[in-house]
């Protein structure tokens, strides 16, 4: 038995036709039967009935039929993590991410990424904004995920892709006077208490500077009991009626359910959060070029556009 027979077999069960079979592998009908019948005395038993017109497939046939095709897919699979190991992707990819993009359409990209090139082996850490950046510059990630709260994408050394906008989102108890509102806006927060979601770990990055301008302009200064890098602490604390918070999308998308929060979207052009890839652009390592391809990334300076609070 070999694979050329598997194929003849499997084309002559598709098509019903010896002729066609012979047509696609570029070889007489005749070399086609005797293949075939080769094949049955190797298994010891009739594959086709012959009575018929065109020939069928006996009970055999029809059991080898699924066999034969998982063996030839399983083989083409073979192939192709044999051929990327030959091509260099064999390795690993070091990614981080902002907190909270856990829950964005990240982990499918990566999903993708893997299944076609499985001997890959993909790194993931979950970090704050100005972590990832530091990690970045001391060559702990290839890639990060983050808002650039601390202007990396200015660095010449560093590519920058935009990947999206996240629209910002008031998160709320439901007995706050707003949980019945469909919109907001930052001025209507100004007498609230916030658990402030912040970029960094000091809360004295450029992108807290930002954030708090983007309050000034509203007309106030926040009123913030609590600092936090943590989506799911500030969560529990929004939930426990604490105080109220401002997050991106990605952070609370798939929360629908959850007990004691609602999410009310912010009204804005500037009530959005912008996700960027970076990594540096002599990085060597072969992955982080067959993902940067596969992602279909094309480097540019990103706008800017205000960070999780």
């Amino acid at each position: 038995m070999n694979l050329n027979q598997l194929k003849y077999f499997v084309t002559l069960a598709e098509t019903q036709s010896f002729t066609k079979t012979a047509e696609q592998y570029y070889i007489s009908q005749t070399a086609v039967t005797q293949q075939i019948k080769a094949l049955e005395q190797t298994l010891g038993c009739s594959l086709l009935d012959r009575s018929t017109r065109p020939a069928s497939l006996t009970p055999a046939g029809s059991v080898f039929l699924l066999e034969a095709k998982a063996i030839l897919e399983r083989m083409n699979h073979a192939i192709s993590r044999t051929q990327d190991a030959s091509t260099g992707l064999v390795g690993s990819l070091h990614i981080g991410y902002t907190k909270g993009y856990e829950r964005s359409s990240l982990s499918n990209k990566l999903k993708e990424f893997h299944n076609r090139f499985p001997n890959v082996l993909i790194n993931c850490y979950r970090n704050t904004a100005d972590a990832l950046a530091t990690g970045l510059l001391n060559r702990e990630y290839d890639i990060i995920f983050t808002w650039d709260s601390t202007n990396l994408c200015q660095d010449t050394g560093i590519d920058c892709q935009e990947i999206e906008k996240v629209p910002l989102v008031a998160a709320l108890y439901p007995n706050h006077p707003f949980a019945q509102r469909k919109l907001l806006q930052r001025s209507d927060l100004k007498n609230e208490t916030i658990i402030y979601m912040s970029p960094s770990a000091s809360g004295s990055s450029p992108g807290d500077a930002h954030l708090m301008n983007l309050y000034q302009k509203a007309g106030y200064l926040p009123n913030i009991i609590f600092r936090s890098s943590d989506t799911e602490s500030i969560l529990m604390m929004v939930a426990a009626e604490e105080g109220i918070s401002i997050l991106p999308g990605y952070c609370t998308q798939k929360l629908d359910n959850a007990d004691n929060l609602v999410f009310i979207p912010l009204i804005g052009d500037e009530e959005a959060e912008q996700i960027v890839a970076l990594w540096h652009k002599d990085n060597k390592n072969p992955v982080l070029q067959h993902f940067i391809r596969f992602s279909g990334y094309h480097p540019a300076p990103p706008t800017s556009t205000a960070p999780s609070e």
